[in-house]
This record gives C-alpha cells, sequence and structure tokens, in this order.
C-alpha cells in the first residue's frame, strides 16, 4: 500500500531523514515509534506530501508519488492526521464535517460522525475552534471514515487528551483498521500503539534501528537497548 524508499529529508540544510526505508502493507497498522526529535513527523510530512524528499521515493498502492502535493495523496485514497487537529476552526462543527465529506454524502457523514461521536451532535452549530481538545479530535477524526480511504496516517492522535478520550480514539482507530485499511500510526503512548499495531518501526536520530512484528516489542529491555532510554521516558 505504502512504501517508503531510502528517504533522505529534512528542512533547508539540516538532515533529519537517513536513508529511511519501510512499508505499510495493505490491510496493516503499522506504530512508528521513537525518542522526541527521531523524524517520525518529518516521515509523515514525506509520506502525506507535505515535504517533497531530498532523495529517496515514496510509492502509493504501486504508483510512484514522490513529490506530489497532499491533495494528490488524498485522491489516491490517503487520509492525513496531523498532530494540532486539522480542522477548520473559524467554521461550524457541521461546515467542517461538510467539506470532510465525498459530494453527495454530506448527511450520511453527519450521520456517522454524531453516531461515532455523540458529544458532537449538540455541537453542529458551533464554531470547531471552541471545542474541547478532545471533540476538536473527533472532529478531525470523521476524516477517516468519511473521505472512504485506503491509508490513514495518523500523527500524536491523543496528545493532551484526557484518558477517556484517548480510549474512544483508540477504539475508533481500531474500528477503522477492522475495515481493511492501512494505518501508519505515530503516538506518545507505547503500549496503546503496540497493541493496535500488525508492525512496528523503531527510529532514532532519522535512521531507522528495528523493523518488525509489533510483538517483538513486548517488554521494557527493547526500547533500552535501541534508543538508550528507559520506557517510561517515551511513553
Amino acid at each position: 500500500m505504502l512504501e517508503l524508499e531510502h528517504i533522505t529529508a529534512g528542512y533547508g540544510d539540516t538532515v533529519v531523514l537517513r536513508d529511511v526505508t519501510l512499508s505499510v502493507p495493505d490491510s496493516t497498522v503499522l506504530a512508528l515509534l521513537g525518542p522526541n526529535g527521531a523524524g517520525k513527523t518529518t516521515l509523515l510530512r514525506v509520506a502525506s506530501g507535505v515535504i517533497k524528499p531530498m532523495s529517496g521515493r515514496v510509492i502509493l498502492n504501486g504508483e510512484d508519488v514522490t513529490g506530489k502535493r497532499p491533495y494528490y495523496m488524498s485522491r489516491r485514497g490517503m487520509c492525513s492526521l496531523p498532530e494540532g487537529r486539522g480542522i477548520f476552526p473559524s467554521l461550524t462543527v457541521k461546515d467542517n464535517l461538510i467539506l470532510q465529506s465525498p459530494k453527495g454524502k454530506e448527511s450520511a457523514t453527519i450521520e456517522k460522525a454524531v453516531t461515532s461521536f455523540p458529544a458532537l451532535a449538540t455541537r453542529l452549530k458551533q464554531m470547531a475552534g471552541s471545542l474541547s481538545g478532545g471533540e476538536q479530535q473527533m472532529l478531525s477524526l470523521v476524516r477517516t471514515f468519511a473521505s472512504e480511504p485506503k491509508i490513514v496516517v495518523v500523527d500524536e492522535v491523543s496528545l493532551g487528551l484526557a484518558p477517556i478520550i484517548v480510549d474512544r480514539i483508540f477504539e475508533t482507530l481500531a474500528e477503522i483498521a477492522a475495515t481493511g485499511v492501512s494505518v501508519l500510526l505515530v503516538e506518545q503512548y507505547v503500549t496503546r500503539a503496540l497493541a493496535l499495531a500488525d508492525s512496528a518501526c523503531l527510529l532514532n536520530r532519522g535512521e531507522v534501528v528495528f523493523t518488525g512484528s509489533a510483538d517483538e516489542l513486548e517488554g521494557d529491555e527493547i526500547f533500552e537497548r535501541y534508543f538508550g532510554v528507559e520506557i517510561r521516558a517515551i511513553q
């Protein structure tokens, strides 16, 4: 579904990723883990077309999409949920939902949204920017089923949210994955990410230090071995 081949990328003259290769097969969840500054968000930005790599290729469903813009990636079946919610704060919740909907399916999207996240049902006329952080993240997550994607790229979806909201968000991601949608997930809660994932990739200082089954990363010692830090420092 999604392949990154020998990606080197960064900002200006600063190199953040060095010769990174990973793949997210069809109907699987890949957890992308690593300490702060490892290059996880940069990798997602390359994958979703926000930044162009200095070298290497991005392959989406067999097509070389290296350097293509985010709107092109979206049309090819990618749904990106960036860190920081990714909503239109000056529009109402209902207008946000309409914008996320395929043409002609606006009503169905709104119905699905309020069914999945009842908290949004009484907020449809409210400005999205005035919602709580958890409600904004729920609104953002609607894109994961409204756009009928083939792959969802998620960056720190639980950041700053209460545990009960985090539980619901991970339930939603599990429901999405169960439909056969592939997921590339960056997440601060390591154990939650691994419980959801089929496989995992560990980044450290812009380089891949491990790829394999998520089951292989059970236990604290794997993080100490690869990152030189205790697991509590990155959970």
